[in-house]
């Protein structure tokens, strides 16, 4: 059994680096970590039981020691809308806005956004000043703009 060692834990290497690369998740390149040291140690005849050990060890050691620096350096970056942002903002009509017939269409800050009246029977014509309340989805929810003085 030890003789094959080394062919078990290189491709063990190997299978777990296609997952990870099938994943892109930081799934299972800890483990790939544990298994190329296991490799290293079955080149050198190292007893099998101690391979294993080995394995796991350098495997949980990775695992929780750099899993939180991969986590937030290496992740894809999260970057913010600030779609609350334009709640409370004056927007302008660029299309009827008619919940009945679901149509609507805003510009707020050079941005046009899908729109429905808070009110259903509202109606708000192309050029009208509305003022955004609220957020539903992707659809901003409008009412009339009184201008304050």
């Amino acid at each position: 059994m030890e003789e094959y060692m080394c062919y078990i834990w290189i491709a063990m290497f190997v299978i777990l680096l296609i997952v990870e690369g099938l994943t892109m998740g930081l799934t299972t390149i800890w483990f790939a970590g544990g298994a190329l040291v296991a490799f290293i140690l079955s080149l050198f005849g190292v007893n099998v039981f101690v391979q294993i050990a080995v394995f796991l060890v350098v495997s949980v050691v990775l695992l929780f020691g750099t899993r939180p620096w991969a986590k937030k350096y290496l992740s894809g970056r999260k970057y913010g809308t600030n779609y609350d942002g334009v709640i409370g903002k004056v927007a302008k009509v660029v299309e009827k806005v008619d919940n009945y017939n679901a149509t609507g269409l805003v510009s707020v800050n050079g941005t046009e956004w899908t729109a429905r009246a808070e009110d259903a029977n509202d109606i708000y014509e192309p050029g009208t000043l509305v003022k955004v309340k609220n957020i539903s989805g992707v659809k901003l929810i409008i009412t009339k703009y009184i201008e304050e003085q």
